[in-house]
């Protein structure tokens, strides 16, 4: 059921957009950047464009924060990997092959 309203709701944003482009093809608009002005700029493309470039500035945020929420997780994961080590470390355990710096005996009897 979930699948079905997904694709209605992407056809129904198509049908608007549609729409929209048609009715508005013919007017034109005067585009005032603050460094540039442009004239005669179609309506669908400013409205258009300004969707795609309020998607990305939303992006650009949006990776700022989740870097954010992944540090403080990463650090958050490191703390409690320490504390569960420090809990549950069992120190009655022997080494089964011991590392030290003397030669291994020799097991043949001489």
């Amino acid at each position: 059921m979930n699948r079905i309203l997904g694709w209605v709701g992407i056809a129904v944003l198509l049908g608007t957009s549609l729409l929209f482009a048609s009715l508005n093809s013919g007017h034109r608009v005067t585009l005032r950047l603050g460094f540039a002005t442009l004239y005669g700029v179609p309506l669908t493309v400013v409205a258009f464009g300004s969707v795609i470039v309020g998607m990305v500035v939303m992006l650009v945020a949006g990776v700022q924060s989740d870097l954010k929420v992944r540090r403080i997780l990463r650090l958050r994961l490191a703390e409690e990997d320490r504390e569960e080590r420090e809990r549950f470390i069992d120190h009655s355990q022997q080494d089964l092959f011991p590392e030290s710096d003397d030669p291994p005996e020799d097991p043949r009897p001489t």
